[in-house]
């Protein structure tokens, strides 16, 4: 009888910093699916080969647990009572949770009506103490790094380099699903450190053995067994409000409805700026409308329910294999990195405008007019 999963830790060990002496906090996460796109790839007329990575599925719905069963893992190692994070939602979520677990408090700090519901409330069933700030993220951000010097808390942010650490395993997972690296693999960027985790990732999972490599500085720890021997470029796609990669600085008042990445001043600048340099890759922004329009697509052409964030890498996918950048015949990941039960609210305002949703009398006349209407 095989053993059941017990989580990235325990899958990735070898690969991962942590030690015999190293408490692990899991949840199961990680082991998410990598699903391959039939409808969207034939609607743009590709011969390229469209997978999503789909991290929705993960313990509290995205990739930050990824990141967090390593951050809080390491934290109880090192004997922390409590965590602190500033967050859009996501990763408050995650360190809410895996706090819980941990048996430690968690401290998050959210800007004032900038957050979803949906991430709230996780936070909050999870035994959170939520401090909401009048200002933005990057104002949470700002406060968070110089908490650690007043109080015994243990940042959990991804300037925590144990979160890339357990981020990192995502590309792994998707090495060993295609047998290969892919081509490109496209992602939201908000706070940078995904992009960073990943390429992190496929560099170890290549064996690198290069001096220029930022992140490993030629001495990975897999030079002896590669899982593969490339590495993709790496695309990075931000919200047109919040696009300090596309300005080339900081934005001091990020706006956009992708709350997941409505962040101005990326804590994990410099290394995912290296990522897309290093990897030959690029850097693109979205409008709102473009990205709620493909959270939609992917919902009813794919069956993926993402939130509005998760879709821009989708975004990002089919405008450079429509316009060239990406050829025929490619093989290009996506990073979704959140499910669609994070943010009801725009979900249903979005389908209430196209006529999706129908009231009628209690009626079987009305109800056959309604089918009929659109099936004709």
């Amino acid at each position: 009888m095989s053993s059941p999963y017990k989580g990235l830790i325990d899958r990735y060990r070898s690969r991962l910093p942590v030690s015999t002496d190293t408490p692990v906090i899991s949840l199961c996460e990680g082991d998410t699916p990598l699903i391959e796109l039939t409808n969207i790839p034939k609607e743009i007329g590709t011969s390229a080969r469209m997978y999503v990575k789909f991290e929705g599925l993960n313990p509290t719905g995205s990739f930050k647990d990824r990141g967090m069963t390593m951050a809080i893992s390491k934290a109880a190692e090192e004997g922390a009572r409590a965590v602190v994070c500033a967050s859009t939602g996501n990763t408050s979520a995650a360190a809410a949770a895996y706090a819980a677990k941990a048996g430690m408090t968690a401290f998050v700090l959210i800007p004032e009506g900038k957050i979803a519901m949906g991430k709230l409330a996780q936070a909050m069933m999870y035994g959170a103490v939520i401090i909401q700030i009048r200002g933005n993220f990057d104002d949470g951000m700002g406060l968070v790094k110089r908490i650690a010097d007043e109080a015994p808390v243990a940042i959990v942010n991804s300037i925590n380099p144990y979160r890339l650490q357990g981020q990192k395993t995502a590309a792994f997972e998707i090495v060993e699903a295609l047998g290969r690296a892919p081509d490109y693999h496209c992602i939201p960027v908000g706070n940078a450190g995904n992009i960073s985790g990943y390429w992190m990732g496929y560099s170890e999972a290549s064996g690198c053995n290069t001096a220029s490599c930022t992140l490993c500085d030629g001495n990975c720890p897999y030079l002896d067994q590669p899982l593969t021997q490339a590495r993709p470029r790496m695309l990075g796609y931000q919200a047109a409000g919040a696009a300090p990669f596309m300005r080339n600085g900081k934005v001091e008042n990020p706006e956009t409805v992708a709350t997941a990445i409505r962040i101005g001043n990326p804590q994990s600048f410099a290394l995912a700026k290296a990522a897309v340099d290093e990897s030959g890759g690029w850097f693109d922004e979205f409008t709102d409308d473009e990205i709620l329009a493909m959270q939609k697509r992917l919902a009813d052409r794919e069956g993926i329910f993402c939130e509005p964030a998760s879709a821009i890498s989708v975004c990002g996918a089919v405008r450079d294999i429509e316009n060239g950048r990406i050829g025929d015949g490619a093989l290009v990941t996506c990073t979704v990195t959140g499910n669609g039960l994070k943010d009801t609210d725009i979900a249903i305002q979005q389908c209430q405008k196209t006529g999706d949703f129908i009231t009628i009398d209690a009626e079987l006349d009305a109800v056959k007019s309604a089918i009929l209407g659109r099936l004709n």
